[in-house]
């Protein structure tokens, strides 16, 4: 089992080494800046499971520290322990406002210090552990997330929506009121022009979340969002969703995580369809459709192909009785399947 790495931000030799010592007897690794700039460096570079750090030190405070590693992706989770010699109110409260974890007072005693490390990490351990994209690991990540004392409240049952085939789930405009997501079915997230043309943005399944950027900015959808086929949605209150996203900062990674599991793949694939040719962006909107269904075979209205690629019915259908043509597809009763999947990959942009 590997050993848990703790970083111990703090400018006098003396206590950084009696800390140090303290946590690597009791098997942790330790690694140690001694001010706030080299503290930042190395936990960006490191990813510790857990940071101590001194608040007040030169260069940069504890606070500046915290602030810092906040606003980045890869450090915001990692659990914080501020330590400090001042026991007042202000600087306790301006800690947490900022996402501190716990405080230690100077002097600190062996086992309180002990105490409150392991209690963080298990902590981060238990909201850290893999969640299914399923309705049952949502339910799972909720009550998880509900044995914290800030977010004991959440709801204890979640609204189930059905929609039809086409049925609109919410539209371009309309003011967000629930974090959606995908139990049954597919929905297409889409966007119309002023002469009432579509564009597919994305065709999201089960396991899905959707409407939840709007949600975070407390503005209007800027896109609209239907079910392509019968769908059952899970709808998770506004209330509780910022309560997740805000009221605990393990229960926020861990919420941002699943929101954004596969942001940066879908952010490359929608730049793909943008700006590669009609039978480039074809081939690729069959192989992301693909890959969506984590299987070979799709099916979907040539119309939605269309939206997706961003071009006319009639050019997808071309394009695609030529991969039918080369070997690359097979088409029977409308459905698509692909035959050789790297020949589709290494088409020409």
């Amino acid at each position: 089992m590997n050993r848990k790495k703790i970083l111990v931000i703090e400018d006098n030799l003396e206590v950084r080494e009696n800390l140090a010592e303290i946590l690597e007897l009791s098997d942790y690794e330790v690694l140690q800046a001694e001010d706030g700039t080299l503290g930042v460096e190395l936990a960006s570079r490191e990813k510790p499971d857990l940071i101590i750090c001194d608040v007040m030190m030169p260069r940069l405070d504890g606070f500046g520290v915290l602030n810092i590693l906040g606003k980045k992706p890869d450090t915001a989770s990692i659990p914080f322990i501020f330590l400090t010699a001042k026991a007042e109110k202000a600087d306790f409260r301006r800690g947490m406002n900022l996402g501190a974890d716990d405080y230690i007072t100077k002097p600190f005693y062996k086992d309180e210090l002990l105490a409150v490390v392991e209690t963080r990490l298990r902590k981060s351990d238990q909201v850290r552990k893999h969640f299914d994209r399923t309705d049952q690991g949502l339910s799972a990540f909720i009550n998880e997330a509900r044995g914290y004392e800030e977010l004991k409240k959440l709801s204890e049952q979640r609204k189930t929506k059905h929609f039809k085939k086409r049925e609109n789930v919410y539209e371009e405009g309309d003011y967000p009121r629930y974090l959606y997501f995908v139990k049954v079915g597919k929905i297409k997230i889409f966007k119309t022009n002023e002469s009432g043309k579509e564009y597919i943005i994305d065709i999201l399944k089960e396991g899905d979340f959707l409407g939840y950027v709007d949600l975070i900015k407390d503005t209007p959808y800027t896109e609209s969002a239907a079910a392509l086929e019968e769908a059952e949605l899970s709808l998770i209150p506004k209330d509780d969703f910022a309560s997740l996203l805000y009221g605990n900062r393990d229960v926020s990674s861990q919420l941002i995580r699943m929101l954004a599991n596969d942001i940066a793949e879908k952010e490359e694939q929608l730049l793909q369809l943008a700006y590669n040719s009609v039978r480039k962006r074809v081939a690729d909107a069959v192989l992301y459709l693909s890959d969506k269904e984590g299987k070979n075979e799709i099916n979907i209205l040539r119309d939605d192909l269309a939206r997706i690629v961003g071009t006319a019915k009639e050019s997808v259908i071309r394009m695609l009785t030529e991969f039918k043509a080369d070997g690359y597809i097979d088409i029977v009763e409308g459905s698509i399947t692909i035959k050789d999947r790297q020949k589709l990959i290494n088409l020409p942009a």
